[in-house]
């Protein structure tokens, strides 16, 4: 059990004069107020944004109202540690992939905790606070009611007293004996009302509450997180070694191919002229080579101008013709771009190699909050991602970023290749 504060406490001697039975009571009481107070404000918010719906005001309100479990669950959580010290923390959630409320809205919706912190207000408005507020009226409330009988019966000028309102009491003995039996009520009451509060912050953990660090959807929570990270640390390497290559070897070979260029030209003619102009040609040969090895490592042109004038450049080099409609009209996140740029290249070089294609096209765009590409060719088709195509770590790559990769290819053609990730504008252009 969780909650192994209040239970320990339960077992122990000294219970009932502890503070745990009045923390217990807190905890109970004030989920009946929250509760009541979120069927409440859930009410009018769904009558209200039912309402307005005709003029097209309500809609923002009742979307709003499906994020009505976030602060519930926060105040749940805080409301836990009245009978448990160790803290609640959230379920835990994608950070949105760009600043803005429209980026948060849209990344909070698609989370599962999301849907089901609603579904724990729900539960709270329509279930849970009246069992609440019903375990505090028969464990405090009526054995109270009846230990204060001698004072009602006082009260009333020694005459008489009512008891819960439904038998009389005449005598200072049976008044005696009713109090005596609401204390013994009120210390039995004691009990139950901890072991409401610990069942109840149990299925409040459960549901609003990460999960445990052995709970299988914990584990598979953190394992998409570490992937997640290991694709970023792997652009920024890439991004590092492409710098470092570019701006230290690159530079020294294109010194060292002007230098020999100039001892060439004062060279005067014989053998060492001939050697001079074969080191010149060899140190352009390992320029261009160096050139190639950098663009395939990660290509400046992708990370100055984005997607599409990198695939234009992919298309440009390509021995196919290509033609490119790829509507963008802004920057995606860095892994996204270059998952998908590394998906075309690869795709473009087996049409070079293996399909006797004709012509190629690469088109797609940003929809629904997900980056789609396809890459057709018309050549003979029967190709097959397992038969060493290369494109199998590209979709392992894809798949890390919750990204799906398909391939068309009939003998005979076309071959089709399909990509969409799942992501969110890190900058629109104008």
């Amino acid at each position: 059990m969780r909650s192994r504060d209040l239970w320990q406490a339960l077992s122990a001697r000294r219970y009932l004069l502890s503070a745990w039975p009045w923390r217990a009571t807190a905890y109970l009481v004030t989920g009946a107020v929250a509760g009541a107070a979120t069927l409440v404000g859930l009410a009018v918010a769904l009558v209200v944004g039912g309402v307005l719906t005709v003029v097209l005001v309500g809609l923002p309100l009742l979307l709003l109202t499906a994020l009505a479990g976030i602060p519930l669950a926060r105040l749940e959580r805080r409301r836990l540690r009245l009978i448990d010290r160790a803290p609640a923390p959230a379920r835990p959630v994608r950070q949105p992939p760009a600043t803005g409320p429209w980026p948060w809205l849209v990344t909070r919706l698609r989370e599962r905790a999301t849907w089901r912190e609603l579904g724990h207000a729900l539960l709270f408005a329509l279930l849970l606070w009246p069992l609440d507020a019903l375990v505090v009226a028969f464990a405090l409330v009526a054995p109270l009611h009846l230990a204060a009988t001698p004072l009602v019966m006082a009260a009333f000028g020694g005459e008489e007293a009512k008891v819960l309102k439904q038998w009389t009491v005449t005598t200072w003995p049976a008044a005696s004996g009713v109090a005596v039996l609401g204390l013994l009520f009120l210390a039995l009451g004691g009990y139950a009302l901890g072991l409401a509060a610990g069942v109840r912050a149990e299925l409040a953990r459960v549901l609003v509450g990460a999960p445990g660090e052995g709970d299988p959807e914990a584990r598979v929570v953190e394992l998409t997180r570490s992937r997640a990270r290991l694709v970023d640390a792997f652009e920024a390497e890439r991004r590092r070694i492409e710098r470092d290559l570019h701006d230290g070897a690159q530079q020294r070979l294109v010194a060292l191919t002007m230098a020999l260029g100039l001892a060439r030209l004062d060279a005067p003619p014989g053998p060492l002229a001939d050697q001079l102009a074969k080191a010149h040609g060899e140190a352009g040969r390992a320029l261009e080579e160096l050139r190639e090895l950098i663009h395939g490592i990660h290509p400046k042109v992708l990370a100055d101008y984005g997607l599409p004038a990198a695939v234009a450049d992919a298309a440009d080099r390509s021995a196919v013709p290509v033609d490119v409609a790829l509507e963008l009209p802004g920057r995606l996140p860095r892994a996204v771009e270059a998952a998908a740029y590394f998906v075309v290249c690869e795709a473009l070089a087996n049409v070079g190699r293996h399909s006797g294609a004709d012509r190629a096209e690469v088109t797609g765009g940003h929809r629904d909050g997900r980056l789609l590409l396809r890459i057709r060719d018309d050549g003979r088709g029967g190709a097959d991602v397992a038969a060493g195509s290369g494109l199998t770590g590209l979709a392992d790559r894809v798949s890390v970023l919750d990204g799906r990769l398909s391939l068309s290819s009939p003998p005979g053609g076309p071959t089709l290749l399909s990509v969409e990730i799942p992501c969110e504008w890190t900058e629109r252009f104008a």
